[in-house]
């Protein structure tokens, strides 16, 4: 299954992230690199696609380097399956290796939700159509809407043998029954009526317009999940394919009702069995898995004693589904062997050669991220398309007051994380965060109350704002 990524190069794919990430090119490139060679493979003979395997990546790097948000981002550009787990989920008391499977089937589900939305997509053209006649058929029924309902038996289909109609003949014959009665110029009132209607709603003068439509009525069937062994069982949906679909009615805007039947004809378009394979498939060939936090269940060198035994264990339970092994999923067995893993980790502690060597040889790509110097803090707050100053600003507007920050200003806040990072516990770029978030408690707090419009923040206001508070050399204390 080609997907969008695959038509780009990959210094494209560096761009596309350098949008968002500021530095780190080395792990750019490697990440960058990984995706190309999946295309590549793609190309090859059947034979040789089976022999090459993913090259994994290990990202080493203090917290708030952009580890996972060179992941995060990868998974918004790619169309792929992605899933993020953390590793030490696996280390919990009781929980210890248990399920490790869990992260390939939050894979495949990851994949069907991907797979389904591009199948819906594609039927949405045909599903508006419906659903507009829909629409006009609730503002103006016609006579063989307008019949009334008799009862119904719900073992008639059982007993179509036994001289019984199925619901589908009943339906069909009375259909011709009213058509029939149903004059010429009546039909054509109908017509002309509907085609105003038709009009008016591709204007969208009905849109606030209440109307009564049928919609199917699911029961909200119980679920019982059996994770370890890969199977869910829907028991309210046990006996459902029995019996004939339920409609209910349901009162609703124009607007709202040609979102409801829209998806509901575009869902009954898609073949649920295909949309399954191909997700499979896609889950297979291009899925990727992100474990995070690695190196907190690698063990050290020294005596290894209860802790330390439990994290090796998580380790050789990880370690099949890295090297290919076949997992059972709900929706059927999934190979891991050409899933690309990255793995990701401070590694302050311990030491990537503390994994276990088994581990340590399905990692062969070592890309070390570099801590965050007071210039790169200066572009991540200016420079991406997402810069925490101008998600600031723009959270700010939303209340009619313009907040400006000075070029003197920004460079102090830059300054300020810099030296946090330094003097205590580096936490990257998640400083800046709590930095501004204190800058602008006061301002946020106060907005309502407001005057003014516009509000300039520069270098002694940001100074002053911490002095005011606390003595300069406290101010580690302070921020984080």
């Amino acid at each position: 299954m080609v997907n969008k990524l695959y038509n780009m190069t990959p210094r494209e794919i560096v761009e596309a992230l350098d949008k968002y990430i500021i530095g780190q090119d080395d792990a750019k490139r490697s990440v960058a690199v990984a995706l190309r060679n999946r295309y590549r493979r793609s190309l090859l003979s059947e034979e040789m696609m089976e022999e090459i395997t993913p090259k994994n990546i290990l990202m080493m790097g203090p917290t708030g380097c952009g580890k996972t948000e060179i992941a995060r981002r990868l998974a918004k550009l790619m169309d792929a399956p992605f899933v993020k787990v953390e590793a030490t989920k696996f280390t919990e008391v009781g929980y210890v290796g248990r399920d490790v499977d869990s992260m390939v089937r939050d894979l495949v589900e990851a994949s069907i939700r991907i797979t389904k939305q591009s199948r819906l997509e594609e039927k949405y053209a045909i599903a508006d159509e419906i659903a507009e006649e829909k629409i006009v058929e609730a503002i103006i029924p016609g006579k063989s809407s307008q019949k009334s309902s008799g009862s119904y038996n719900p073992f008639d289909f059982v007993m179509n043998s036994g001289g019984y109609k199925s619901q589908k003949q009943q339906y069909e014959e009375k259909q011709a029954e009213e058509a029939s009665k149903l004059s010429s110029a009546e039909a054509q009132d109908i017509e002309l009526a509907r085609e105003q209607v038709r009009q008016q709603l591709r204007n969208g003068d009905l849109e606030e317009q209440y109307i009564e439509i049928q919609v199917s009525d699911k029961p909200k069937g119980n679920q019982l999940d059996m994770s370890e062994q890969g199977m869910s069982i829907a028991i309210g949906n046990i006996f459902g394919d029995m019996m004939p679909e339920k409609k209910k009615n349901k009162k609703v805007k124009v607007k709202d009702a040609r979102k409801i039947l829209r998806e509901e004809e575009a869902q009954n378009l898609i073949d649920m069995d295909q949309v399954t394979e191909d997700a499979l498939e896609n889950a297979e060939q291009n899925g990727i898995i992100f474990i995070d936090e690695i190196d907190k269940i690698a063990s050290g060198s020294g005596y290894r004693s209860g802790a330390d035994v439990s994290r090796e264990g998580v380790q050789r339970d990880i370690l099949p589904i890295v090297e290919g092994s076949v997992v059972n999923t709900k929706y059927g067995p999934v190979k891991t062997d050409h899933i690309l893993f990255i793995g990701s980790g401070a590694f302050s502690s311990a030491r990537p050669t503390d994994l276990i060597p088994e581990l340590q040889g399905r990692f062969p790509i070592r890309v070390e991220l570099e801590s965050l110097t007071e210039e790169v803090f200066l572009k991540i707050l200016t420079i991406p398309e997402n810069a925490l100053i101008k998600q600031q600003k723009a959270l700010l507007e939303t209340e009619g007051v313009e907040v400006e920050f000075t070029d003197d200003a920004i460079a102090e806040i830059a300054h300020m994380a810099f030296l946090m990072n330094e003097q205590t516990e580096n936490i990257g770029a998640r400083r800046l965060h709590t930095i501004l978030e204190k800058l602008l408690e006061d301002i946020s707090f106060n907005i309502p109350d407001m005057e003014e419009d516009k509000i300039v923040i520069d270098g002694a206001y940001v100074k002053e704002k911490f002095d005011e508070k606390i003595h300069p050399e406290d101010l580690d204390k302070y921020i984080i």
